[in-house]
């Protein structure tokens, strides 16, 4: 015989509380649908063990003779405080049926993001500046203002489904009555419909155009650099809210500078003889022209650097620099006369004799060897 207070996995002297929350654990691990066919029997046991232990008289007659005492030797149907396969259902899905609806579903709808890239100069990185784009996207549609009908006309509740969005169907099965809720087929969920669909906008609440708008490149942007616009992307159906618009920003190549982070780099070529005695010159800048001074004895790959001409930056406030790194031009052909000059400042400077030396020296071996006298 089996014993339903072990049935239930509770104590002989449990409270009607204990009895309810068992029976609520066990009916999920054993429910057919769940635990598959095998597990029917005994969840057809654990039924008639909670209806048993449930109702107080079941329960005290059942203490004294068994079951027999209680059904007689069968099985009775869902009784006791009235728990049963509804509570079962409501404890799994949060109801007394498999689905429930939440409400007819809003028509209006947040609209999609977009992603436009916009070619930005080097200047522009550097100073900001506003830009026109133009791009193609949903607007509300202006002849119903995103309602999706006939100027003058207006939704009407769905009759099928009455403006709820959803139909209930109910199932007989092994279990009993199963009552399950899907989307109103006759209003696509919405609890209304539209007799009189706009004619601009053929009843979706928007139209597809070119946009055009200004929009503000911030200072400090880098190539590849995505500006969020919030609420500048298109409209959603119905007139729902727009969604963002993502601008990519595609650097333009400067004929000058390179940029690296928030620096400048250019190159400059200057003669042999220049870099060796030095002069001034004017480099045209994003600034304007400014003055850039070689000094004597300038040597090959030195660099001169411009503070604060550089881009400035995105996070923080203040520019990068301006890097001018130098090249010195070693004539490949000379004349005689070129020659001759050049052989003589040679001998003047002892500069005949070529003499090897270690190229991979730390700044310590220099100062080791300066300071030793070698």
């Amino acid at each position: 015989m089996n014993d339903y207070y072990e049935i239930l996995g509770v104590p002989r002297d449990a409270s009607q509380d204990q009895i309810k929350k068992a029976y609520r654990k066990k009916a999920r691990q054993l429910h057919p649908d769940y635990a598959g066919p095998e597990s029917e029997e005994a969840f057809k046991d654990l039924s008639v063990a909670y209806e048993t232990l449930s109702d107080p008289q079941k329960r005290q007659m059942y203490d004294l003779g068994g079951p027999e005492a209680v059904h007689g030797g069968g099985a009775g149907g869902m009784g006791g405080d009235g728990f049963g396969f509804a509570d079962i259902f409501e404890s799994m899905f949060g109801g007394s049926s498999f689905a429930s609806s939440s409400g007819p579903i809003p028509r209006a709808r947040r609209g999609q993001d977009q992603l436009l890239a916009v070619e930005v100069t080097l200047e522009e990185e550097t100073f900001g500046a506003t830009k026109d784009i133009s791009l193609d996207t949903y607007i509300r549609c202006p002849r119903c203002e995103g309602t999706c009908c006939e100027p003058g006309t207006r939704p009407q509740t769905c009759p099928v489904c009455r403006g709820t969005g959803s139909v209930t169907r109910v199932q007989r099965s092994l279990l009993g009555n199963i009552r399950t809720q899907t989307p109103c087929s006759a209003c696509q969920g919405h609890g209304s419909t539209i007799p009189s669909p706009c004619h601009e906008c053929s009843g979706e609440g928007r139209v597809r155009t070119r946009r055009r708008m200004s929009v503000d490149i911030p200072v400090g942007v880098d190539n590849g650099t995505r500006i969020r616009l919030s609420g500048r992307g298109e409209v959603g159906p119905a007139g729902g809210p727009a969604g963002d618009l993502y601008l990519e920003v595609r650097e333009k190549k400067h004929p000058i500078f390179t940029r690296r982070g928030d620096d400048l780099h250019t190159w400059i070529t200057v003669p042999m003889t220049t870099a060796s005695l030095g002069t001034v010159f004017q480099l045209q800048t994003l600034d304007g022209p400014r003055e850039v001074t070689i000094g004597a004895g300038t040597q090959p790959q030195e660099e001169i650097v411009l503070k604060g001409l550089g881009v400035g930056r995105l996070q923080r406030s203040g520019r990068g620099d301006l890097r001018v790194h130098v090249d010195v031009e070693i004539p490949r052909r000379l004349d005689d006369r070129a020659r001759e000059l050049l052989e003589q400042l040679a001998d003047l400077r002892g500069e005949s004799r070529v003499e090897p030396h270690r190229g991979d020296q730390s700044m310590f071996d220099r100062l080791r060897d300066k300071l030793s006298g070698q």
